[in-house]
C-alpha cells in the first residue's frame, strides 16, 4: 500500500462546490495560458547586486537606483550575485522535498517545525478562495530549535544557514530602499527582528482538477519585503498595468517583492503588488519565501508628509487582515486603512 504524502485537497475542494458537476474536467495546463488565452510572460527587472560592492560610486548608485525604480514601477524585481551560494540553495531544495514527502498524517499531527504545517485554505467559502498547496510557516525564532525537527536533523542545519543568509540579504535590500527615500538605512533594522520574521516552505502538488485552479490565491504580502527562492516550474503571476502577467523563472535569480508595510511607509513610492500562483496539472512546484516583518508593536507611519495612510501598528494590521479573511475569505489589505483615514477628513 502506497502512503500518500498529499493532503486531501480534492476532497476539501469538492466540499466547496454546490454541485459535483461544477468541477472542471482535467485539461492541459500551461502557466502562460489563462481561460484558453495566451498570457503575456514577463522578465522581471534584473538587478546585479555585485554592483553594490563596486569601488565605483556611480556603479553602486546605478544598482541602487535600478532596484528602487523596479520597486516603484513593478513592486517586484529579481537579484543575481546575491551572496547566497548555489550549493546552499540546492541543499535547501533537497531537504524541502524530503520534508514534504513525509506521509500527510504525520505532517499534520506530529508537530513538525513548531506545528506550522498548513494545507489548502480553511477559511475558503467558495472555490475561487481555495489554494491548491501545502506549507510550513516557521518563525525565525524556531529555526534553530532542535525540538522542532524530530528525525529531520539535516534540515535544521540547512534551514539555520539558509534563514541567516536570507535575513542578511533582506536587511541589505531594505536599507537601500530606505536610503533612497532619504531615510536612515538602519531604521528598519531596528524594528525588524526574529520574533516576527519567518520562512515559509511551499509545495504545490500536481492538480488533476483544472488549469484555472489557484496554487495560491491572489494577495499582497503583509510585510516590508519578501525574498522568494523558487524552482523552474513556473506559475507565479503578478498584476502589471491592470492585467495578470506570468513571471518567467530565472535559475540564477531570487525574486524580491515589496510588501504592504513598505508601501505605507514609503507613502506609495514603492508598490505592494497583487500576485498569485497557478496550479499545474503535470508538475509539482516548490518555493521558499522569507518575510521581513517588524515587531508587533512597531508603529508604521509614512516617512514623508502629507501621509496617505494613518499610523498603525503591525499587530493592528495583522489582526485586521485576519478578520478580513475570516469574514470574506480573502485579504482586503491597505485600502481598508486608507478608507479609515479618508473617513476622518
Amino acid at each position: 500500500m502506497t502512503v500518500d504524502s498529499n493532503p486531501p485537497l480534492v476532497h476539501h475542494f469538492e466540499k466547496l462546490l454546490r454541485h459535483p458537476d461544477e468541477i472542471s474536467t482535467p485539461k492541459r495546463h500551461d502557466c502562460h495560458q489563462q481561460n484558453g488565452i495566451m498570457m503575456e510572460e514577463c522578465q522581471l527587472p534584473l538587478i546585479d547586486l555585485i554592483g553594490l560592492n563596486s569601488h565605483d560610486e556611480r556603479e553602486r548608485a546605478a544598482s541602487a537606483k535600478a532596484m528602487c525604480r523596479a520597486s516603484s514601477e513593478w513592486g517586484f524585481f529579481q537579484v543575481v550575485n546575491h551572496g547566497i551560494s548555489p550549493e546552499l540553495l540546492r541543499k535547501m531544495r533537497k531537504e524541502q522535498e524530503l520534508l514534504f514527502k513525509t506521509p500527510f498524517e504525520r505532517k499534520a499531527t506530529c508537530g513538525l517545525l513548531n506545528n506550522s504545517y498548513r494545507w489548502g485554505t480553511p477559511t475558503a467559502t467558495c472555490p475561487k478562495q481555495f489554494s491548491w498547496s501545502e506549507a510550513f510557516h516557521i518563525p525565525l525564532t524556531k529555526i534553530s530549535d532542535q525540538s522542532c525537527y524530530g528525525e529531520f536533523t539535516s534540515l535544521r542545519l540547512v534551514m539555520t544557514e539558509f534563514a541567516a543568509a536570507m535575513s542578511k540579504l533582506a536587511r541589505l535590500l531594505a536599507r537601500i530602499l530606505a536610503e533612497n527615500l532619504s531615510q536612515q538605512g538602519g531604521m528598519l533594522d531596528d524594528i525588524c527582528n526574529e520574533s516576527t520574521c519567518f520562512l515559509r516552505l511551499n509545495r504545490y502538488p500536481v492538480c488533476p482538477i483544472s488549469a484555472e485552479m489557484f496554487g495560491l490565491v491572489p494577495h499582497t504580502d503583509s510585510d516590508f519585503l519578501t525574498i522568494l527562492y523558487q524552482d523552474q516550474v513556473g506559475g507565479l503571476q503578478l498584476m502589471k498595468d491592470s492585467k495578470w502577467v506570468a513571471v518567467r523563472p530565472n535559475p540564477d535569480a531570487l525574486i524580491v517583492n515589496i510588501g504592504d508595510l513598505f508601501q505605507a511607509w514609503s507613502n506609495d513610492v514603492y508598490k505592494s503588488v497583487e500576485h498569485k500562483v497557478m496550479a499545474n496539472g503535470k508538475m509539482e512546484r516548490y518555493s521558499v519565501a522569507y518575510f521581513l516583518c517588524p515587531s508587533y508593536d512597531s508603529l508604521i507611519g509614512s516617512c514623508t508628509e502629507p501621509s496617505t495612510y494613518r499610523k498603525f501598528t503591525f499587530e493592528e494590521y495583522r489582526k485586521q487582515v485576519q478578520e478580513d479573511v475570516k469574514q470574506t475569505g480573502h485579504k482586503v489589505g491597505l485600502p481598508r486603512f486608507l478608507q479609515v483615514k479618508n473617513a476622518q477628513l
